[in-house]
């Protein structure tokens, strides 16, 4: 079992300002010639103190060349991005930022305390290694060499590492990527209550039921704009279509009759399922005509909702 640590990590706070502040930001890349490719397009957008904002995106999206122009990274081609008032390098040479990357990499053969231990000696008054580990559910871990680490493992040491300035805003690529379901589970219940004292989280994920799980706020971004903006509830709630399921006595000939009818439709353990807009047709033609039972009836998933929204916003 993982244990992670929610409690001895401190905070400071900034009322003064919020904690992302993006105004028509820009970025286009050169591609050869005269050619440009515009990767995000005049972003406005205001991150408040204490959320946990998920940004979503399909692939090319502009979601970590957002990131990365918050953190300073790479210069904005137009517009301004500031980070508690600040420019991003500023606030991230402060210690009010911490984040967790995707790429980045780790000394194979220091142990994970080690690794700790000799990133803290380049800040000035750093959170103790002990309450670091265990926040990131590593403390059992801690004399393990990194090369001998799985990925999750590496990716709580990079949590660990954005942990030790006590950081007011966590940026996060793609945190849980090589987690198991029960350390990701463990991981957003810290993320959670590092936000109710006080620490925003903005993180980029390609699992949508995680987002829809912990985040309060969904932001998605197609073709480097915002096309979607709100709490998660109602970012669900703009498509209407629904999962109908029922255990049948045939489930590749229900399947057959449910396509015929023009549903989608497909059969896994005994069980059918169908995305549709019309679940009380759905329902009817499985108790009805395929003889049903044990019926089932899924709110509007975020993954229903992604699809929708950039799937208009692609033909906008």
């Amino acid at each position: 079992m993982t244990v992670w640590d929610t409690g001895t990590v401190t905070h400071s706070t900034s009322p003064l300002a919020p904690p992302v502040s993006l105004r028509g930001l820009t970025k286009t890349f050169q591609t050869g010639g005269d050619s440009q490719v515009i990767a995000v397009d005049g972003i406005d957008l205001d991150i408040s103190t204490g959320e946990i904002v998920a940004l979503l995106g399909p692939n090319g999206a502009g979601k970590t060349t957002t990131l990365d122009m918050v953190l300073g990274f790479i210069p904005p081609t137009g517009g301004a991005a500031r980070v508690f008032g600040l420019a991003p390098r500023a606030a991230v040479r402060a210690g009010r930022v911490g984040a967790v990357l995707q790429t980045g990499g780790l000394l194979r053969d220091l142990t994970v305390r080690e690794t700790v231990e000799m990133i803290a000696s380049t800040f000035p008054d750093p959170q103790s290694t002990a309450v670091v580990l265990g926040a990131a559910g590593l403390s059992e871990r801690s004399d393990r060499p990194v090369g001998k680490c799985s990925g999750g493992e590496r990716q709580r040491l990079k949590f660990a590492l954005a942990l030790l300035a006590a950081p007011e805003l966590m940026i996060l690529d793609e945190p849980t990527a090589g987690m198991d379901v029960r350390a990701r589970h463990a991981f957003w219940e810290v993320m959670r209550a590092e936000a109710r004292v006080g620490r925003t989280v903005v993180f980029a994920t390609h699992y949508l039921e995680e987002a829809e799980a912990f985040a309060e706020r969904i932001i998605v971004l197609n073709h480097g704009r915002i096309v979607a903006d709100g709490p998660t509830d109602q970012i669900c709630a703009r498509t209407s279509e629904r999962e109908v399921s029922a255990r049948v006595s045939d489930p590749e000939r229900a399947c057959r009759v449910l396509r015929e009818a023009g549903m989608t439709a497909v059969a896994r353990a005994g069980r059918v399922y169908i995305r549709t807009l019309d679940s009380d047709t759905a329902a009817r033609l499985l108790l009805n005509d395929l003889d049903g039972h044990d019926l089932t009836v899924a709110r509007p998933s975020l993954e229903a909702a992604f699809r929708a929204i950039t799937d208009e916003s692609a033909g906008a």
